[in-house]
C-alpha cells in the first residue's frame, strides 16, 4: 500500500512539474467527458441488449451523423452543450450499435465484457499517464504512421470481402488493437501541444480518446470470444 502510494505521489508531483494549471484543468474535464460518454455508451447498450430502446439501423445513422456534425459544427465559444449533447448522443448511438454484439457475446460467456472492460481501462489508464509523463511530444510521430496503418488496414478489409481470409481477419483485429494504443499515446500527448497552442476544445478532445477506448474495447471483445469459442469447440473434438 506504501508502496502504492509512493508511486502515486511521484506521478501527480511529475504532471504539476510538467504541466501548466490550465492545461491540468483542460486534461482533466477532458476525462471528466470521456467518462461520462463512456457511461452514456453503456446504458445504450444496456437499453438495446434489453430491447428497451432499439435504435436499429437507425444508430448507426445517427452515429454517422452526429460525428460529421461535430466535425463541421466546430467549437465557437457559444455552442458547448449543443457539442456535449451531441457527443452523448453519439455515445448513445455507438452503445445502441454495440447492443447486438455484446448480447451475442453474453450468451457465449459473460465474463468476457467484465475482462474487455477492465483491460481497456488498465490499458488506457496506463498509457495516458505514459504520455504524460514522458517528454514533450515524444509521441508526435506516431500520428503518420498510425495513419498509414489504418489506410492500409482498410485497404486489405476491402480486397478481403472477396477473398474472406481468416488470417487477414485475425491480423486486423490483433494490429487493430495495437494501433488504438498507439493512438492513446499520440492523442494524449496531441491533446496536450494543442491546449498550449489554444485550441480548448473539450468536446472534440474527449471524441478523439472516446474513438481510441470503443474501438479498442470492441476489438478485444471479438478476440476473446473467439479465443473461447475456439476453446470449447477443442473441447467438443476431444469428447
Amino acid at each position: 500500500m506504501d508502496a502504492f502510494q509512493d508511486r502515486f505521489n511521484r506521478f501527480t508531483t511529475g504532471l504539476n512539474d510538467k504541466y501548466e494549471p490550465y492545461v491540468k484543468q483542460h486534461l482533466a474535464k477532458v476525462y471528466m467527458m470521456l467518462g461520462g460518454t463512456s457511461a452514456v455508451t453503456a446504458i445504450g447498450s444496456m437499453l438495446q441488449m434489453k430491447h428497451i430502446v432499439d435504435l436499429g439501423f437507425l444508430a448507426a445513422l445517427g452515429s454517422l451523423f452526429l460525428v460529421l456534425g461535430l466535425l463541421f459544427y466546430r467549437d465557437n465559444g457559444k455552442n458547448y452543450y449543443t457539442r456535449v449533447a451531441m457527443l452523448y448522443a453519439f455515445g448513445f448511438c455507438s452503445g445502441q450499435s454495440m447492443g447486438p454484439l455484446l448480447s451475442y457475446v453474453v450468451r457465449v460467456d459473460p465474463s468476457i465484457i467484465v475482462t474487455a472492460l477492465v483491460g481497456t481501462f488498465i490499458t488506457f489508464a496506463s498509457l495516458s499517464a505514459a504520455a504524460l509523463l514522458a517528454g514533450r511530444g515524444q509521441f508526435l510521430f506516431l500520428g503518420g504512421i498510425l495513419i498509414s496503418v489504418v489506410n492500409t488496414m482498410a485497404l486489405l478489409s476491402l480486397m478481403n470481402i472477396f477473398f474472406k481470409s481468416v488470417i487477414v481477419q485475425m491480423g486486423q483485429l490483433y494490429i487493430g488493437v495495437i494501433v488504438m494504443a498507439g493512438f492513446i499515446l499520440f492523442d494524449t500527448q496531441s491533446i496536450v501541444e494543442k491546449v498550449r497552442l489554444g485550441n480548448r476544445d473539450v468536446v472534440q478532445h474527449a471524441l478523439d480518446l472516446f474513438f481510441d477506448v470503443l474501438n479498442m474495447f470492441r476489438r478485444l471483445v471479438i478476440i476473446l470470444t473467439q479465443k473461447e469459442e475456439r476453446r470449447r469447440e477443442n473441447e467438443r473434438k476431444r469428447r
